[in-house]
């Protein structure tokens, strides 16, 4: 298959790319490298994308809200399915900049589904996030009400996920959202803890906590997170499916033992009060998945941390100079 795929630079999107370049399908991927974290890891990222398979991936450097360059895409490549990984990402930057989150991860997807009814492209992956279960009962089910999100980046990715059913419901789109739980691993986002922490470990930097660090989160390997959204492409009609762990979620105060352990360091923390904006503890119910994907996680959180340990101290003369 030719797949689209957007935000193909950031972590989830450039593993998504390379499964499905090693599965055969071609890839036309398209990210506006934008500096929300370090170019440099995204461009790292891209050069493995176009070392994967010669041939078989395309880069567009653009913006998912420009509707003219979607348009010409959509005109020169022949798509059988689209996966919109393009978003701004995370909890406490959505607090300061709403309306930027709202633009991407909610106008811009409705602006990819418009092209995509346009152009009779029908399938749709539509990423999403655990953070839309703020104030539910653990484990997570797809079934609970998510009406009181707790951030706007949570709100967002809630509304394009309604707007997704709309148009499933008025155009036929087929539609898999899959909600994502804390992934981590190997060239992961800097602005998230694992990769965060094994720097400033590395470095011998203090990171901030905040809260007791009891706070657990269901983390869940990107291998495991990409071969997922991959597993979503089949026609589902529309479906919303939590892709998790599945394992015992882990604290924060264990993930840092563990990273401490593996880098042979100490970390250095500067604790600070919780933060409204987070949710306390996180894991997900992933029987869906496994019934309708066949899906579910192969890597430990043991495993990960030590192969993103690893990755960190194979790849540490560039890292070291990464602005985290």
């Amino acid at each position: 298959m030719t797949i689209f795929l957007t935000g193909c630079a950031g972590f989830v999107g450039w593993k998504t790319g390379e499964l499905l370049q090693k599965a055969g399908h071609r890839v036309v991927g398209l990210d506006n490298l934008n500096d929300y974290y370090s170019p440099k890891l995204k461009a790292w990222r891209i050069d493995q994308l176009n070392s994967c398979s010669p041939g078989n991936f395309r880069f567009v450097e653009g913006d998912l809200g420009n509707v003219e360059l979607l348009q010409q895409l959509f005109e020169e490549e022949s798509f059988d399915a689209v996966i919109n990984l393009a978003a701004r990402a995370g909890v406490r930057p959505s607090i300061e900049q709403p309306k930027l989150y709202v633009e991407t991860n909610l106008t811009a997807a409705v602006g990819l589904m418009e092209t995509m009814v346009a152009n009779g492209v029908r399938k749709l992956v539509q990423a999403s996030t655990s953070s839309v279960y703020a104030g539910q009962p653990a484990p997570f089910r797809e079934d609970q009400p998510v009406d009181c999100p707790l951030s706007p980046y949570a709100a967002s990715k809630k509304a394009a996920e309604v707007m997704a059913y709309t148009f499933h419901h008025l155009h036929g789109l087929d539609v898999s959202v899959v909600r994502y739980f804390t992934v981590y691993g190997p060239a992961g986002r800097p602005d998230m803890s694992p990769l965060k922490f094994t720097h400033r470990i590395a470095q011998g930097k203090a990171f901030p906590l905040y809260g007791d660090g009891e706070q657990r989160r269901d983390f869940t390997y990107v291998d495991d997170i990409a071969s997922g959204t991959i597993a979503a492409l089949k026609p589902l009609g529309y479906e919303i499916i939590n892709l998790g762990g599945g394992n015992e979620p882990l604290s924060i105060n264990d993930m840092i033992g563990q990273l401490e352990r593996h880098m042979g360091k100490a970390a250095i923390i500067e604790r600070h009060p919780f933060n409204e904006a987070d949710m306390k503890d996180t894991a997900a119910d992933i029987s869906k998945a496994k019934r309708l994907l066949g899906w579910e996680p192969e890597t430990s959180p043991s495993e990960g941390l030590e192969a993103l340990a690893n990755w960190y101290k194979q790849e540490a003369d560039w890292l070291k100079d990464l602005e985290i």
